[in-house]
C-alpha cells in the first residue's frame, strides 16, 4: 500500500458536492467518465485526492452566470478549448484560478507540430489573437502547472513574463490504485516472464505515430503487435506481457502516461526526442524513485492550492488620536480590539498635549504589533476639520499589510468578529477593493441602537496606494481664500488619490433595506420590526464595530459644546460664531448653557429619543425610533460601560 502522499484517494461520484457548496471548481473539456485519455486520468487523480469540496464543471458550461456565482471560489482549469474564450477577461479580473497545462493551448492546433503539418509553416499563434488571449489567461493565474521542463521552456520563450515564479513542473500524476495495480502486474511479470515482442499502442491522434512506428519496426524485422480499444485496466495488463514499448510520437508529447506506465511495468522503452519528459532526472531514476516522484505529485499540486486557500492574509489596523487621554473615549479598548486580529496596528497622534502620545509610546514599547507615530497639526487652523481625513490618509500610508481595517478611536471590534474578519478575507472576490460593514451605534446606553443613521461604514480595504481619505470629488469646494471645504461629506471618504472619485464598495445595505429603514423612521412599526430582525442577522454574520460616541449622552453634549460645533462649521465653511443659530441643542449661545442644562437635556435625549443628527436643532416633538441588538457588548468594554452607563438615568 502506498502511503507517501498526504492527500489520500477517496471514492467520489463525479460531483459529490454541488457547485454552490464547493470550495474548488475543476474545469475541463471532458472528464475521465467520458474519455479515458492521459490528461483526464491525471485530472481524476487530483479530484480523488482533493482535501476540499470540489466540483467538476464542463468547460462548455462556463458562462457569465456561473462565473458570478463562483467569484468566492478557487478555480482550476485543465483542458479548456470548449470554453467561451470571450469570458477570459472577466475571469482574469474576477477569479482566483490555477492552470494545469497539458499541451500548447496558445496554438490554434494545441500542437506546434500539427500547426506546421497543417499550415506548412512554424507556429506563430503566440503573436495572434488566440495566443494573446490565452497568454492573458496564463498571466492572470495564481500558478501554472506544466507537464515537462521542455514544455515550460517553450512557453517561456514565447511568453517571457511566465518566469519560474509563475509556474512549476508537475508531470503526469497517478491515482494510488493505478500504481498499486502496476506494482502487482510488475511482480507477476517478474514471476511469469514476458513475450519477446515490441508493442505499439494505437491512439486516436496522428501525433502518436502508430503508422510510422509500425513501418520502422517492420523495416528492422522486429516482431510487434499493435493493441488498442481496451479499458485502462486491461491495457495495463496486456502491456505488461510485452518486452518493449515503441513510442515514436510525430510531435511534442509533454508527459505521456503510457511511457511512465510501461517503464514501471518493467518494459524496455524505444522512444524519440518528442517524448518531452524522457530525459528528466526523475524519470531516469529507479522504479522506486519514479514511484516516489509520482506520488509526490499530489502533494506538489495540492500544496500550491492549499497555500492559496489557507494563506494568512495580513491586515493592518489604523486609527488616529488627539488628546484622547482626557476625552473619555474607549481608546484603549479600541486599540486593544485591533491588536486582537491585526498583524500590525498603526496609531497616528495629531500632536497631543495631554500625555496621550507619551502613553501610546510606552504601550508600543511593550507591544510588538503596535506602531505609534506623530504628525502634529495646527488645530487652530480655520479648516482644522479636514485634518480628520488627512490624519487617516497619513496613517494609511504607514500600513504594510495586504488589507487595511480603519476604526475611529470610539469604535471597538467584538472579539467574536476576529474570526469572521479572517473568514471574510479568505472569501473576498478578486475585484473588490473596499467593503462596508455594520456599525452598532448606541444611544444613551445599552438599550438603544440608532436607526436614524446608516447602519454601515466603509471599513475594510485593500492596501492599494491609489486609495486614500479625503473629501470626494462631488463635495469638494473652495472658499474665497482658496481653502478646501466640504459641501456635504465628512471629509474622510475613501477616494482615488488622483481624481478624488469615490472608491466603489461592496455593501450589505441594499436599496430595499434602505426603504425599510425609512419606513421605520416614519413610524411604520412592522418595518421597524423587520429592520431590527435583519440588522441582527447582519451583525451575527458579518464583522463590524460597536460605536460608543453616543453611549454617554452628557459627555457627547459637552463635546459638542467644546469641539464638534466648531468642527462641523470648519468642515462645511459655516460661521463658528457663538450665537443661538449655531447651537443645535439649545436656543441660546453655548457660553450661556449651564452644566445642569446639559444634564437635563441628556436625560431627555436618553429617555425620549432614539437618535438625532445634529445638523439641525433637536426637536423632542419628533422622537426617533430605535432597535435592540441581541449580541452583547465586546467583553473588553465591560469596565468602560460601568463607568459610562450614564447619569442620565
Amino acid at each position: 500500500m502506498y502511503t507517501s502522499s498526504k492527500y489520500r484517494s477517496v471514492s467520489m461520484d463525479r460531483n459529490s458536492h454541488s457547485f454552490d457548496d464547493a470550495d474548488v471548481i475543476f474545469v475541463s473539456d471532458m472528464f475521465s467518465d467520458e474519455y479515458g485519455g492521459g490528461a483526464e486520468l491525471t485530472t481524476e487523480s487530483f479530484f480523488k485526492t482533493s482535501p476540499y469540496k470540489t466540483f467538476k464543471l464542463k468547460s462548455s458550461e462556463v458562462d457569465e452566470s456561473v462565473l458570478s456565482r463562483g467569484v468566492q471560489k478557487t478555480w482550476i482549469f485543465f483542458n479548456f478549448r470548449g470554453m467561451n474564450h470571450n469570458l477570459i477577461p472577466a475571469m482574469v479580473q474576477n477569479l482566483y484560478y490555477f492552470v494545469v497545462e497539458y499541451d500548447y493551448k496558445f496554438c490554434q492546433y494545441r500542437s506546434l507540430d500539427l500547426h506546421l503539418r497543417e499550415e506548412g509553416e512554424e507556429c506563430d499563434c503566440h503573436n495572434n489573437q488566440i495566443g494573446k488571449v490565452v497568454s492573458t489567461f496564463y498571466a492572470g493565474s495564481e500558478h501554472i502547472f506544466w507537464m515537462s521542463y521542455a514544455q515550460k521552456s517553450i512557453f517561456q520563450e514565447r511568453f517571457p513574463f511566465l518566469d519560474d515564479e509563475a509556474g512549476s513542473v508537475l508531470s503526469s500524476t497517478f491515482d494510488v490504485s493505478v500504481l498499486e495495480q502496476i506494482e502487482n502486474l510488475h511482480k507477476e511479470r517478474l514471476e511469469s516472464g514476458h513475450n519477446n515482442k515490441n508493442v505499439i499502442v494505437d491512439g486516436n491522434s496522428w501525433i502518436k505515430g502508430v503508422k510510422e512506428s509500425s513501418e520502422m519496426l517492420e523495416s528492422k524485422n522486429i516482431d510487434f503487435d499493435v493493441i488498442g480499444g481496451l479499458s485502462h485496466s486491461d491495457l495495463l495488463r496486456t502491456l505488461s506481457s510485452y518486452k518493449c514499448l515503441t513510442f515514436m510520437p510525430l510531435g511534442a508529447d509533454t508527459c505521456p502516461r503510457l511511457v511512465i506506465e510501461a517503464k514501471l511495468l518493467g518494459l524496455e522503452l524505444e522512444l524519440n526526442d518528442n517524448v518531452q519528459h524522457a530525459k528528466e532526472s526523475w524519470f531516469l531514476g529507479s522504479r522506486e524513485e519514479i514511484e516516489t516522484y509520482l506520488l509526490d505529485g499530489h502533494n506538489r499540486f495540492w500544496d500550491k492550492i492549499a497555500a492559496h486557500l489557507d494563506r494568512h492574509i495580513t491586515i493592518s489596523g489604523y486609527t488616529q488620536a488627539y488628546n484622547v487621554l482626557s476625552s473619555e473615549y474607549p481608546w484603549r479598548e479600541s486599540i486593544t480590539s485591533l491588536l486582537g486580529f491585526c498583524d500590525e496596528v498603526i496609531v497616528l497622534d495629531g500632536g497631543s498635549n495631554d500625555g496621550t502620545y507619551e502613553e501610546l509610546q510606552g504601550w508600543a514599547s511593550s507591544e510588538e504589533k503596535l506602531v505609534v507615530k506623530q504628525l502634529k497639526r495646527d488645530w487652530d487652523d480655520p479648516r482644522f476639520a479636514l485634518f480628520n481625513g488627512q490624519q487617516k490618509a497619513a496613517a494609511r500610508t504607514l500600513c504594510n499589510s495586504e488589507w487595511c481595517w480603519q476604526v475611529d478611536i470610539d469604535e471597538v471590534v467584538h472579539e467574536t468578529d476576529y474570526g469572521k474578519i479572517r473568514k471574510l478575507l479568505k472569501q473576498m472576490p478578486k475585484p473588490i477593493n473596499l467593503v462596508s460593514l455594520p456599525v452598532t451605534e448606541y444611544w444613551g446606553g445599552s438599550e438603544k441602537v440608532r436607526v436614524d443613521i446608516n447602519p454601515w461604514k466603509w471599513r475594510l480595504s485593500r492596501n492599494d496606494p491609489h486609495i486614500t481619505h479625503d473629501v470626494n470629488a462631488e463635495h469638494r469646494a473652495y472658499d474665497e481664500e482658496g481653502n478646501l471645504f466640504s459641501r456635504g461629506s465628512d471629509g474622510d471618504d475613501y477616494v482615488h488619490t488622483d481624481s478624488y472619485v469615490l472608491i466603489p464598495d461592496s455593501n450589505f445595505y441594499t436599496p430595499e433595506l434602505h426603504q425599510v429603514r425609512l419606513a421605520a423612521l416614519e413610524g411604520n412599526n412592522d418595518a421597524l420590526v423587520a429592520y431590527e430582525g435583519y440588522i441582527n442577522k447582519v451583525v451575527e454574520q458579518l464583522p463590524g464595530v460597536y460605536h460608543y460616541s453616543w453611549f454617554d449622552l452628557k459627555r457627547k453634549v459637552n463635546s459638542y459644546k467644546n469641539f464638534w460645533s466648531k468642527h462641523w462649521a470648519s468642515l462645511y465653511n459655516r460661521s463658528i460664531e457663538d450665537v443661538p443659530e449655531n447651537n443645535m441643542f439649545f436656543d441660546k449661545k453655548w457660553s450661556d448653557v449651564t452644566d445642569d442644562e446639559i444634564s437635563d437635556i441628556a436625560k431627555r435625549m436618553k429617555n425620549e429619543m432614539g437618535g438625532w443628527v445634529f445638523h439641525n436643532r433637536i426637536d423632542f416633538n419628533k422622537p426617533t425610533p430605535w432597535i435592540k441588538i441581541e449580541q452583547g457588548h465586546p467583553k473588553i468594554m465591560s469596565e468602560w460601560i460601568k463607568d459610562h452607563e450614564g447619569e442620565e438615568k
